[in-house]
């Protein structure tokens, strides 16, 4: 029996579509029937220089699958350049069915110790590409009456980890920007949900591997490939996600997750009102047992990838 492809007929743009996650995914989108435009501008991982050959092989492998794809080495960081990848798919393709945002940098380094640049940079690519490509699509999913984002936001926004608060800061502000894509463009048939992703990557590679217990935890690390996490993101971009909409999921190795969000967990109130004072002995211990201790990712997730 023969079963139609998920994405077929639909053409997808994927972001950091060059290397790791991002080719993964471009990848996962062909071999499900789609179009793909493959957005790499070739940088290094803190984001510098420039190299056209990740995107052009990444096409070159879609290609020799039988796939349809088109590489781009536009910078998302460009205000125009949203615009210019939407025109680029609809002018080849014909249409657009999805954005993926997974293009990122990092520029990992303790809050005390952190540079403006390092702050702006990391922010104009994570967040402010993910809006400006999301943008420009807007209009032709408005068009088309349908669309799908899939955006990468991490557990280290959502849960936490040392020397990265602009990459917290971005994956966070992603959480919010597709849950407000979800609610505005709801009314267009226009999906939006995010991707927390454990893969090993140049994203990971550099944790430390000095000790053995280091070293066994980047082995463990090395099992989650990017590979892992394309079924998830072509099903989110594909028809048969067609009721999902403004959630977060995650990846890891074998197992998915689906994240709360958050939510009111406790309430007191007071009739006469609060003051500084009683929020210290009545707000305080009744909150006590509800508060978000101070943890890690590694924290939350303590077991060995399955």
């Amino acid at each position: 029996m023969h079963t139609q492809k998920m994405m077929a007929g639909k053409v997808a743009v994927v972001t950091g579509g060059g290397r790791g996650i991002g080719r993964a995914i471009a990848l996962g989108m062909a071999a499900e029937g789609a179009a793909v435009v493959v957005v790499d501008i070739g940088a290094s991982l803190a984001g510098s220089g420039q190299d056209a050959g990740p995107a052009q092989e990444v096409v070159a492998e879609i290609e020799a699958m039988g796939g349809e794809a088109l590489a781009s080495t536009l910078s998302i960081v460009e205000p125009a350049n949203g615009e210019r990848i939407v025109a680029a798919a609809v002018e080849r393709f014909g249409r657009l069915d999805a954005v993926v945002n997974n293009a990122g940098i990092l520029r990992d380094t303790m809050f005390h110790k952190m540079s403006y640049v390092d702050w702006t940079d990391v922010i104009q690519v994570h967040l402010m590409g993910s809006f400006l490509l999301s943008r420009a699509a807007a209009t032709q999913f408005r068009e088309q009456n349908g669309g799908a984002y899939v955006h990468m936001t991490s557990t280290s926004g959502l849960i936490g980890n040392f020397g990265q608060a602009n990459y917290m800061a971005a994956k966070m502000g992603i959480v919010g920007l597709s849950r407000a894509i979800a609610l505005d463009m709801q009314r267009y048939n226009v999906r939006s949900n995010c991707i927390a992703p454990f893969a090993w990557s140049r994203m990971t590679s550099s944790l430390p591997t000095e000790t053995e217990e280091q070293r066994q935890r980047v082995k463990r690390f090395q099992q989650m490939t990017p590979e892992k996490i394309a079924p998830l993101a072509v099903w989110l971009a594909s028809d048969k996600a067609i009721d999902v909409s403004g959630q977060i999921f995650g990846v890891r190795n074998n197992e998915l997750y689906l994240f709360s969000q958050p939510r009111p967990i406790r309430s007191v109130q007071i009739s006469d009102g609060w003051t500084p004072e009683l929020v210290a002995s009545v707000a305080k211990g009744a909150f006590a047992a509800g508060l978000t201790p101070l943890e890690r990712s590694s924290d939350v997730f303590t077991w060995d990838p399955v």
